[in-house]
């Protein structure tokens, strides 16, 4: 990002936007990541496939789901791990850390949506489709996908500022992770029969409702964290 993207954010008022094109723009020119994390998709799928074939619904559904998650690891969680402090300190120059977060947040978002998108197709090529409705499902993947990336944004806004990343991540993340994965499955399982059981809808809400306090938090927490 060159200091003209800057100037055009505040002329534009518009920072939100300019650095969700600049992460746009770098994940254009470093392809190799974005293809890594492909790669690691289509790999780990076809070696499930190699092993278990085309497995039964509920064992299907939770390989989904896993898998999802390690995907998330490695697709969004490097966001605030490879920025330099230096460049750090260009951004605190042009936008605020509300605006900042953010544009991290939208743009984990939008990357994490195409992947869990890719993943279901590949899912269903390789593993079969024991779904019986398959855009319920395909719902609930991209649903899964922005809880996924909004909890792995915050986490690592926090451990970017921690000299042992890898380890805060993992220590902060599995009590999180763990009670919203269990609910992503109980929600999915209902796309693998035509009967909806009762308090689905009061999941999918509370799985809305946990998203949006990720939100308010990384916004709230997140000033505190880019003065140090």
């Amino acid at each position: 990002m060159n200091p003209a993207a800057g100037n055009v954010s505040m002329k534009n008022n518009r920072p939100i936007l300019t650095l969700v094109r600049k992460d746009i723009l770098l994940e254009i020119r470093q392809q190799y990541t974005l293809y890594g994390v492909l790669l690691y998709i289509a790999s780990t799928i076809f070696v499930v496939y190699l092993s278990m074939g085309q497995p039964e619904e509920s064992v299907w559904n939770s390989l989904f789901w896993v898998i999802q998650l390690f995907v998330c690891v490695n697709a969004v969680a490097k966001s605030f791990l490879q920025e330099s402090r230096g460049r750090m300190l260009y951004f605190y120059s042009i936008a605020g850390a509300r605006d900042f977060i953010l544009a991290k947040l939208l743009f984990n978002l939008v990357l994490m949506l195409v992947m869990s998108f890719l993943g279901l197709c590949v899912f269903t090529l390789l593993l079969g489709n024991p779904l019986e409705h398959w855009f319920r499902f395909m719902g609930i993947a991209c649903l899964g996908g922005i809880s996924l990336s909004l909890v792995f944004t915050f986490l690592a806004a926090i451990a970017a500022k921690a000299q042992q990343q890898a380890a805060m991540m993992a220590i902060m993340g599995f009590p999180l992770i763990i009670p919203q994965l269990l609910l992503l499955m109980k929600i999915a399982g209902t796309a693998f029969s035509d009967i909806i059981q009762g308090g689905w809808w009061q999941m999918v809400f509370l799985l809305i409702g946990l998203d949006c306090l990720v939100i308010a938090l990384a916004v709230i927490l997140f000033p505190f964290l880019w003065k140090d």
